[in-house]
């Protein structure tokens, strides 16, 4: 079997080498330009076809003025179409372009551009693969059809076509379904009303617009007109699908009218199953393991769709967010036909009741300014704690520390002496407890009346001269004064700065 196989395989490979040119030129003639072209093209028969374009060029490169110029460049790009390979298939693809590019009224140029549309079909991959060379296969394809209309390769171009496309729908149904079995309706909605919308000849379309109508059930009874109408495009444009029964029943249940059957649909239904290509077991075995998409099941009829739509916007998306509409305001304006509203109706500018907003009336001119003028706000971080002071991006406010007033009379040393010990700073991340605040004020005490003995002991010395005694008696006005009473000298005030 595998001698057999092998045998063939070298048998075919032989006459795919020897498989005669399409184009060949049957002028009979001697000269030197036809004599190289003859050549070269039995170099591509047999497979040479390297040599054949070392002749080809020297062809075009001597004989610039040729008859046989635009065929010789032709030649040249088949033989990198029969040479295949990744490598080959784009410098073939390359050739065609400038071909068509400098011979567009040739009738050859159709056939490069079919060329183009082939080398993207055979490296086409199956739906569930890149889908780069399908793309690019649909728009070759298109492209023979609109530009070269009436030439023999018309047919074949549509036909690549709708294969081209039975595959990119066969991609986007099978993401679809695979969202929709997994309960993301939305998004099955979407992708699904795409395929159902850009590719209606797809052989699954009816099981395409089942599925959606089933999405649009789950997602609610704000989206009941999108099932209805997908219910209905599988009776009117699918009239011999398997889901045309339930629809109906499912339309008679929504309340919706049952359409008609389309009777060209009914005809382009009926020579699909007449028509369509049944693979054998051996090429559905095969099939498995093939890089090549499965066609079989592509629609043998029908025009293909020439223009891509843009993706649809999911249902579930608001109009808002869409870019549809501006939304709903409960604010409506409109040009008002009363021409004595201005004068007897309320101002809308006023308060609920039509009332105007009552003023704060103005102070007397006797009132002293300090009363009517507000106080200055406090200072930043007046309020806070001292730990979260310049955390919230504001300048902190210094304070100024006041100078201890020190009595006539009294040394520094004995004033330092009995100034009480400044207690320690409070912890700035976290407030004192009550037990240390008691703690502070005994430390506190106890270090005040140390420094009060110290300087008691450094008098009995005359170390440091007594202080006068010092009196405090309340000022004025409720201000605080210090009022120092030398013994033998009059009574002397001191008021601190306010």
């Amino acid at each position: 079997m595998a001698f057999f196989f092998l045998c063939s395989f070298q048998f075919l490979g032989v006459i795919g080498h020897k498989k005669k040119y399409d184009t060949p030129i049957t002028k009979d003639t001697l000269q030197p330009d036809k004599i190289l072209f003859d050549r070269a093209i039995k170099d591509i028969e047999h497979g040479n076809y390297e040599v054949a374009r070392l002749t080809l060029n020297t062809l075009i490169n001597t004989y610039d003025t040729s008859e046989f110029l635009a065929k010789a460049k032709l030649a040249i790009a088949d033989s990198w179409y029969r040479e295949g390979g990744a490598h080959g298939l784009s410098q073939a693809e390359a050739e065609y372009k400038d071909f068509i590019l400098f011979y567009p009224n040739m009738e050859e140029a159709a056939q490069s551009q079919y060329r183009v549309c082939e080398i993207h079909y055979k490296q086409m991959d199956k739906a569930d693969r890149d889908s780069a060379q399908s793309q690019r296969a649909e728009d070759e394809c298109r492209q023979v059809l609109v530009q070269f209309p009436n030439s023999k390769y018309v047919p074949q171009a549509q036909q690549m076509l709708r294969d081209v496309q039975e595959v990119l729908a066969d991609k986007e149904y099978k993401t679809g379904e695979f969202y929709h079995k997994k309960g993301s309706f939305p998004a099955a909605a979407n992708r699904l009303q795409y395929v159902t919308q850009q590719y209606p000849l797809y052989s699954g379309s009816d099981d395409a617009l089942w599925d959606l109508a089933d999405a649009y059930k789950h997602m609610g009874d704000r989206f009941r007109n999108d099932e209805g109408g997908a219910l209905a495009k599988i009776v009117r444009d699918y009239p011999l699908s398997g889901y045309v029964d339930a629809a109906k029943e499912r339309l008679k249940a929504l309340e919706f009218p049952i359409p008609q059957a389309d009777p060209a649909a009914v005809a382009h239904m009926k020579y699909e199953m007449e028509n369509q290509i049944h693979p054998s077991m051996l090429q559905r075995t095969v099939g498995v393991f093939a890089g090549r998409p499965d066609t079989s099941t592509a629609a043998r009829s029908g025009a293909p769709v020439m223009t891509s739509i843009r993706p649809p916007v999911p249902k579930s998306v608001p109009e808002v967010a869409a870019g549809g509409a501006t939304g709903t305001s409960d604010v409506a304006i409109s040009a008002s036909t009363d021409t004595t509203a201005i004068d007897q109706k309320p101002d809308a500018r006023l308060g609920v009741n039509g009332a105007a907003t009552p003023e704060t009336p103005a102070a007397p001119e006797s009132t002293p300014q300090s009363l009517t003028t507000p106080p200055p706000p406090a200072a930043i971080g007046a309020d806070e704690h001292k730990a979260s002071l310049g955390s919230n991006g504001q300048p902190v406010t210094e304070v100024t520390p006041v100078t201890p007033v020190t009595p006539l009379g009294t040394s520094h040393a004995a004033a330092a002496a009995a100034a009480p010990a400044t207690p320690a700073a409070l912890p700035t991340n976290h407030p004192a407890t009550q037990a240390q605040i008691k703690e502070m004020k005994k430390q506190a005490e106890k270090a005040f009346k140390q420094a009060k003995k110290n300087a008691v002991a450094a008098a009995k010395t005359g170390a440091i001269k007594p202080a006068p005694a010092t009196t405090t008696t309340p000022a004025a006005a409720g201000t605080p004064a210090a009022t120092t009473a030398p013994a033998a000298s009059p009574t002397t005030t001191t008021t601190p700065p306010q």
